[in-house]
């Protein structure tokens, strides 16, 4: 039986699936001195230049704007929740179907390329979809709108992880702890994008919420798309690199996600977890009369999980990517169960506890996925994965918050509260399915960022 090896330890070209000696031997890299988990973080802006952190947070404000803000914006101008959830659907759609399109054209031609191209574009779709909404277009005019901002959503933070995969090359702990914090930036953002949304729009109005995104992702966008560590597109691999890989690292979409397929799941049904619970803590704050509270008591849950994700640099290299996607979805697993112990209690101080104590479980898993993701796919087509599996997310949430919100609706709070449960039970299965060894690609295929000090 082959095994998953940590993400802390790279795959070698000169071993077999099953650890065996085979093909060319090569030396082995040095190894990455070992630091505290302060000075690994510390590796970062002096990688990246300490202007890359902030603009790369900033930049990716306006995507966790985009849901909240074109529900509330259709909601208010058309008096239709209806249609404010088909357009906030519309709008996930667009995500997913755009966001791995961008990381793909990103692989080759590069990042810089796409985003001063997709950058402008979303501002546009965003102002058209003000001006649907406000002038009382067809129904139809506003759902496309809404589709066309989320496919021009820049993929700020699957990109961002593909820089840092290319900048931390034969570094896996200061890799590791990249994807830790930008596990930690998207969870923070996600908490404080809708709140964003929330405050401009009650002091001025939904529309100015939107455009304040829009101005956000023109400012930053641009500056994340012309900052240094934006790649070129990769060169076609060496015959040798592709015969490594096993496939052309410029191969099809199909044969990618096969390469891929565990994590993408895993991400399915994290997004799942997080549509449902979303949805249910709403069903349960409704039930109580404070249903605009929801958004504050479902942030508990991102807190704690912005946290642990940063302490995953922390763990040791024998704690490998398989063991620890599944103890921490087992954790995940047990907490869920929690929650819908407290859901069905009818406790609010009960609900706020269980959704602290899911978050912990929730960093370390993301991070896991989105490392696991990386190890099994070519270096060259890095872009096209990280978008894969931030796509796969928007998909669960959107199924998450729709099966919940029927579930809700025609059982009752308490019964909501079960589905997160099954969402991370479904996160263990995946991480049990992780089990063959990731062939080893070409990691020369794509020019390292230069770092900025």
């Amino acid at each position: 039986m082959t095994r998953t090896p940590s993400p802390l330890a790279p795959a070698r070209p000169d071993v077999t699936a099953d650890g065996a000696p085979g093909g060319t031997a090569q030396a082995p890299e040095p190894a990455e001195p070992r630091r505290g988990t302060l000075a690994t973080y510390g590796e970062l802006p002096r990688l990246a230049g300490k202007a890359f952190l902030p603009i790369a947070f900033l930049a990716r404000l306006p995507f966790s704007m985009i849901t909240i803000g074109t529900l509330l914006l259709v909601t208010t101008t058309t008096g239709s929740l209806a249609l404010g959830g088909l357009a906030s659907a519309a709008a996930a759609v667009g995500t997913a179907l755009g966001g791995p399109t961008q990381g793909s054209l990103a692989d080759r031609i590069g990042q810089r390329k796409v985003l001063l191209v997709v950058v402008p574009l979303n501002v546009l779709a965003v102002v058209a979809l003000v001006q649907a909404a406000s002038t009382g277009a067809a129904s139809g005019v506003i759902l496309g709108a809404a589709a066309l901002v989320g496919a021009f959503a820049p993929q700020v933070g699957p990109l961002a992880r593909v820089r840092w995969i290319a900048m931390t090359q034969h570094r896996p702990r200061t890799l590791l702890a990249a994807m830790g914090y930008e596990s930690t930036a998207d969870e923070i953002g996600f908490v404080l994008g809708p709140a964003l949304v929330g405050i401009l729009a009650s002091v001025w109005s939904p529309q100015a919420a939107m455009l304040f995104a829009a101005a956000v992702c023109a400012v930053f966008g641009l500056a994340f798309a012309l900052h240094p560590t934006a790649t070129p597109g990769a060169p076609k691999p060496s015959a040798a690199a592709q015969e490594a890989a096993g496939a052309d690292a410029h191969g099809s979409f199909a044969g990618l996600l096969h390469r891929v397929l565990v994590p993408v799941l895993g991400m399915l049904a994290m997004g799942m977890l997080f549509g449902s619970t979303q949805t249910a803590v709403t069903s349960f704050m409704r039930d109580a009369g404070a249903e605009e509270q929801a958004g504050l008591v479902y942030a508990v849950l991102g807190f704690g999980s912005a946290i642990t994700a940063l302490a995953v640099v922390a763990l040791p290299a024998s704690f490998g990517a398989r063991s620890r996607w599944v103890s921490f979805a087992a954790g995940l697993t047990v907490t869920a169960v929690l929650a819908f112990l407290a859901g069905g209690s009818g406790s609010l101080g009960a609900l706020i506890g269980a959704l602290a104590l899911l978050g912990l479980f929730v960093g370390p898993v993301m991070v896991t996925i989105f490392t696991v993701g990386g190890d099994l796919s070519p270096s060259s087509r890095s872009g096209a994965a990280m978008t894969m599996l931030a796509s796969a997310n928007v998909v669960g949430v959107a199924l998450g918050a729709s099966v919940g919100g029927q579930v809700a609706e025609g059982v009752g709070t308490a019964a909501a509260f079960a589905l997160p449960a099954v969402a991370a039970v479904l996160l263990v299965v995946t991480g049990l399915s992780l089990r063959s060894r990731p062939a080893h690609v070409d990691t020369t295929a794509l020019p390292q960022a230069p770092g900025v000090v």
